[in-house]
C-alpha cells in the first residue's frame, strides 16, 4: 500500500539538522580530521590577512582537539539580525561568517572560508565545544552541549587590552566517523603545509598524552619545504621558486592581490611531490590552478625546446611530458574561489586558470633563457616521456592494424594514436555534435553525433545488436566487441581512454544517457568496470554578470536549479544589484556556440564529469534494477515503483 503523502510529509530542518541529516555533504566522514581542519582554516585566514603570528593545536588525552591563535578573535558583540552574540551565531547558524564581504573594508580579502558552514559543522558533528575569545580587554566563554549552547556568552574575565585571539576545543562525536579519533600524523602534514604557507608564522602541535611538542616556521616558505621533501633525490635542474601578484589597475581582469606563489623541480628518477593550496586550502584533487600551472609551465618549456631546436623530427610534446617528472608546491590567492563540494578537494574556478598561467609563464620563460643548460636538460626529460609514449601508442597501433572494421563514416577521429589520453564524446544530435567538432580539441578529442533516440539494448540478443546502426558505430569506434558481464575480455585494444555520454541537461538528455548506460552495462561491462565510461555534465543555465568596478563581465554556468539558486545567492552576497544579472537556460547542447561547449563539457581542466562505477553490490542486485527499469514486460511493475518512489524527485516537465 501506498505511503501517505501530505502536508505533514513536509520537514524543515532548522539550526545543525541538515548537518546531522547528511553529514556527508558538509564533510568527510573517514575521520573528524575535516571538521578540526575548519577551526584550523579559521586561525590560518586570520594569519593570511596579518593578524595571526602565532597558532597552537593541541591534541588532548580525552580525543578532544584545541587550536588557538592570536588573531583578532571573533566579535563578542550581538548580531543585530540573530540577537545572538557573533559567537554563536558563527557556530549555529548555516551559511553565516564574515569572509563574504571581498570588497575594500570587507573582514577578509582573502580567505578559504566561503559558504559559512565550517565551524558550524564542527558544532554540528561534537559531542562538546568550547570556545574562549580574549578581545577589547575581556576574555569571554561559550560551550555548546551536542550543539546548543549551554548558556549564552559571558565574559569570565579580564585581560589585556592588546591580548587577543580565540581558542576552540571540540569533542567529535565518534558516531558519524568510520575512525573516531583524529588521525594525528594526517594532522602533523597539514600543519607542516599551514607553515610552509604561511611564512613568519609558528604553527605547533602539542600531543599531551605523549607530551611531544612539534613546532613549524618556514622562512623561505615553498622552496624549503619542497626542498625538505625531495632532500634525497637527484635534480636535473635547481628549483624554480617565485611568486606573482596582480598589482592594482593591471587592466588583466583580475583583482588586485591575486596570484599565486609556487616551487617546481625535475628530477630523472624517484618520487614525485605534487602539492597545491587556494587560499590555505589544501586542494587535493587539485583544479583549475594546478592546470593553470601546467599550462604555463608547459607553454613555456615548449616556447624555449623550439626557439633552440631541441625537438627531434617527428616528436610533439603534450603537457604530461613535461609534467611526468616534475614535482611542485603551488599556492594560489583566488578572490573568489569556486570548490566541487564543501571539502574543497578541488578548485573548479575557470578564471584560476588563466590566472595563474600569466602569472608562470613569463617568469619561466625568462628563467629558462637565463639557464639554457637546465632548459636543456628539463626539455631532454620531456623529450624523453614523449618518445616513451610514442613507443607505447605504436605498439597499439600495430595491434590494431590487423582489424578489418572501417570507423564509422560520421565518427570525427581525433589527431593522436595515444589511446592513453585520447576520449570519445558520444554526443546527442547533429547540431550539438557540429559545435563540439569545432570546440574540441582535435589532438585527443574524437566525437561521434547520434541521431535520435538509441535503442533500447537491454532484451536485445548479441547477434542482433549491430542491426541498429548507432550500436554498430558505437561499437566500431570504441575498438571493443560485445559481451557478457562475466567474459574475459582484453581492454588493449581500446581507441580510448574514456567515452563520454554527453547529452542535453533536461529529461530528454537523461532519457538518451539512460539507454547509453544500459547498452555499456549491457554488452559492454568490462568497460565500465575498467572506469572508462563517463556521463558529461553540462549546464542548464548561464548567469551573464554586468561588469562591476574593476571586474569585468562575468558568464557563470550552473548545472542546474540549485546550483542556480546558490549562484544567484552568491552575487547578492557580493552585493550586485539585484536584477543586473541575466539568466539564459539552455534546451540543448546545440544552442551552445563552439566557446561555450569547450568550458562547459568539454575542456578537461574546466569539464565536470560523472565516471560510471561497477557497483560494488552482486551484479545480479544490480541486473534486477535494471530489469525492473528497462524490461519491456515489467511495466506493471515499473508503474508500482514509480507511484511509490514518486514524491521523492521533482518533475521537469
Amino acid at each position: 500500500m501506498a505511503a501517505t503523502y501530505d502536508e505533514s510529509s513536509f520537514k524543515v530542518l532548522r539550526g545543525l539538522e541538515p548537518v546531522r541529516q547528511r553529514p556527508g555533504m558538509y564533510t568527510n566522514l573517514e575521520s573528524p580530521n575535516h571538521i578540526i581542519a575548519e577551526v584550523i582554516d579559521n586561525a590560518c585566514d586570520e594569519a593570511l590577512a596579518g593578524y595571526a603570528k602565532s597558532i597552537t593545536v593541541t591534541a588532548h588525552e580525552d580525543g578532544s582537539i584545541s587550536v588557538q591563535d592570536d588573531g583578532r578573535g571573533i566579535p563578542v558583540g550581538i548580531h543585530a539580525e540573530e540577537g545572538l552574540s557573533v559567537v554563536e551565531v558563527a557556530f549555529t547558524v548555516l551559511h553565516s561568517g564574515g569572509k563574504f564581504d571581498k570588497e575594500s573594508g570587507g573582514a577578509y580579502q582573502f580567505a578559504g572560508g566561503l559558504h559559512g558552514v565550517g565551524v558550524a559543522v564542527t558544532n554540528a558533528l561534537s559531542t562538546k565545544l568550547e570556545v574562549t575569545v580574549q578581545r577589547e580587554g575581556g576574555e569571554h566563554f561559550l560551550r555548546f552541549i551536542n550543539g546548543v549552547a549551554e548558556a549564552p556568552l559571558s565574559q569570565i574575565g579580564n585581560c589585556p587590552k592588546k591580548r587577543r585571539g580565540t581558542r576552540v576545543r571540540a569533542w567529535p562525536d565518534p558516531k558519524y566517523f568510520d575512525a573516531p579519533n583524529v588521525n594525528l600524523p594526517q594532522l602533523e602534514r597539514a600543519l607542516r603545509s599551514k607553515a610552509v604557507l604561511l611564512p613568519g608564522v609558528q604553527i605547533t602541535l602539542h600531543l599531551e598524552k605523549s607530551k611531544e611538542t612539534r613546532t613549524w616556521s618556514y622562512p623561505e616558505g615553498l622552496r624549503s619545504y619542497l626542498n625538505e621533501a625531495l632532500a634525497e633525490q637527484e635534480l636535473a635542474a635547481p628549483m624554480f621558486a617565485g611568486e606573482s601578484f596582480v598589482q592594482p589597475d593591471s587592466g588583466n581582469g583580475f583583482a588586485a592581490g591575486e596570484g599565486a606563489a609556487w616551487a617546481l623541480v625535475w628530477s630523472a628518477e624517484g618520487m614525485v611531490v605534487r602539492e597545491s593550496y587556494v587560499n590555505l586550502i589544501p586542494t587535493l584533487a587539485g583544479g583549475t590552478h594546478d592546470a593553470g600551472l601546467r599550462d604555463g609551465v608547459f607553454n613555456a618549456v615548449k616556447g624555449f625546446a623550439e626557439l633552440h631546436s631541441l625537438l627531434p623530427k617527428g616528436v610533439k610534446l603534450v603537457p604530461e611530458d613535461v609534467f611526468s617528472r616534475a614535482s611542485f608546491v603551488l599556492s594560489a590567492k583566488v578572490l573568489d574561489p569556486q570548490f566541487q563540494g564543501q571539502t574543497k578537494d578541488k578548485l573548479v574556478s575557470r578564471d584560476a586558470l588563466r590566472l595563474v598561467s600569466l602569472m608562470v609563464k613569463d617568469p619561466l620563460d625568462l628563467w629558462l633563457n637565463e639557464h639554457p643548460d637546465y632548459g636543456k636538460r628539463i626539455t631532454e626529460l620531456a623529450i624523453q616521456q614523449a618518445q616513451t609514449r610514442m613507443r607505447s601508442a605504436q605498439k597499439v597501433e600495430k595491434k590494431k592494424g590487423t582489424s578489418v572494421a572501417v570507423l564509422p563514416g560520421k565518427l570525427t577521429d581525433c589527431s593522436s594514436n595515444d589511446p592513453s589520453r585520447t576520449e570519445l564524446f558520444l554526443v546527442e544530435g547533429d547540431s550539438a555534435g557540429g559545435s563540439a567538432k569545432q570546440g574540441r580539441n582535435k589532438e585527443f578529442q574524437a566525437i561521434l553525433p547520434l541521431r535520435g533516440k538509441v535503442l533500447n539494448t537491454f532484451e536485445v540478443e548479441r547477434d542482433r545488436l549491430f542491426a541498429n546502426n548507432e550500436v554498430h558505430d558505437i561499437a566500431v569506434a570504441i575498438g571493443v566487441d560485445p559481451h557478457h558481464p562475466d567474459d574475459a575480455v582484453d581492454l588493449s585494444g581500446m581507441r580510448y581512454q574514456g567515452v563520454y555520454i554527453m547529452a542535453d541537461a533536461d529529461v530528454d538528455g537523461a532519457h538518451i544517457s539512460t539507454l547509453l548506460l544500459t547498452l555499456f552495462f549491457r554488452h559492454f561491462y568490462q568497460v565500465v568496470a575498467a572506469g572508462r565510461v563517463y556521463v558529461a555534465q553540462p549546464p542548464l543555465f548561464r548567469v551573464d554578470v554586468p561588469a562591476q568596478g574593476k571586474k569585468p563581465l562575468r558568464k557563470i554556468y550552473a548545472l542546474n536549479e540549485g546550483e542556480l539558486h546558490a549562484v544567484e545567492d552568491r552575487l547578492r552576497q557580493e552585493k550586485i544589484r539585484e536584477g543586473s544579472w541575466s539568466v539564459s537556460r539552455f534546451k540543448g547542447l546545440g544552442e551552445m556556440n563552439a566557446e561555450q561547449l569547450w568550458d562547459t563539457t568539454l575542456n578537461p581542466d574546466t569539464r565536470r564529469a560523472l565516471r560510471v562505477n561497477a557497483t560494488s553490490q552482486p551484479l545480479r542486485n544490480t541486473l534486477e534494477k535494471f530489469t525492473l527499469l528497462m524490461g519491456k514486460h515489467e511495466a506493471s511493475s515499473r508503474r508500482a515503483w514509480l507511484e511509490y518512489h514518486g514524491n521523492e524527485v521533482e518533475g521537469d516537465v
